[in-house]
C-alpha cells in the first residue's frame, strides 16, 4: 500500500475521509489537499483505472488493522496433534490407561495419532495391532472421528483421530448437578 510522495502516478480518483467521493485529480493537488487537513494520502485501490486513493489518518488506519488482525489471531484454535504409543499384546489396565490419555487428549481439543509398535515377528501378524486400534476407536466413537484409518507404516502402524466438532463445545458448558438440586430443593418445600 502506498502512500503520500509514494504514489508516482498521474491521475487518481480521490475519496475523502467520510467516504464522499472527490472525483478524479491530480495527485499532486490530492496530496495538497490531505496535507490541509493534516491527514495522508493513501491509495486503496492500485489496480482500478485511474487508482483510487483516500485522504485518511494512515496511522490510525494501521494500528486499528493491527488491532483487528490481533484478534483473529485469538480467535484461532491451534490444534496439535498428540501421540499415543501402543503394543499389539498390550495389557488391558495398560490399555484403559492409554485410553484415559487419549480421551484427554481430545477433550482439549487436539488430534490424537495412536501408534501400535510391532517389534520382531509381532509384524507378521499386523492384524493384531488392528484389533487394538479398532477397540481404541470404538471406546472413544461418541467423541471422535477416524481421520486417518489404520495404516501400516514400516515397522508401526498409525490412525489419526480428531475430536467431534459438538461434542468438543458439550464437554465446555457446566454441569447440571446445580439444577438437580434447585429441584430437589423444590421438592422438599411441597412435601412440606
Amino acid at each position: 500500500m502506498r502512500i503520500n510522495e509514494e504514489i508516482r502516478i498521474r491521475e487518481v480518483r480521490v475519496t475523502d475521509a467520510n467516504g464522499e467521493q472527490l472525483g478524479v485529480m491530480l495527485t499532486r493537488d490530492a496530496l495538497r489537499l490531505a496535507e490541509e487537513k493534516h491527514l495522508d494520502l493513501v491509495e486503496v485501490a492500485p489496480k482500478a483505472r485511474p487508482p483510487v486513493c483516500r485522504i485518511m489518518d494512515f496511522g490510525k488506519y494501521r494500528y486499528e488493522q493491527q488491532k483487528r488482525e490481533k484478534e483473529v489471531r485469538k480467535k484461532q484454535k491451534i490444534i496439535t496433534i498428540k501421540e499415543v504409543k501402543l503394543r499389539p499384546n498390550i495389557e488391558q489396565h495398560d490399555f484403559e490407561v492409554k485410553l484415559k490419555n487419549a480421551q484427554r487428549f481430545i477433550e482439549e481439543g487436539n488430534k490424537v495419532k495412536v501408534t501400535i509398535m510391532f517389534r520382531g515377528r509381532e509384524l507378521s501378524h499386523p492384524e493384531l495391532g488392528s484389533e487394538v486400534l479398532n477397540k481404541l476407536a470404538k471406546a472413544l466413537e461418541e467423541v471422535v472421528t477416524v481421520e486417518r484409518a489404520a495404516k501400516l507404516e514400516g515397522k508401526n502402524m498409525t490412525m489419526i483421530l480428531s475430536p467431534k466438532a459438538q461434542k468438543a463445545q458439550k464437554t465446555k458448558k457446566p454441569s447440571t448437578k446445580g439444577g438437580d438440586t434447585g429441584a430437589q430443593n423444590q421438592n422438599a418445600q411441597s412435601s412440606s
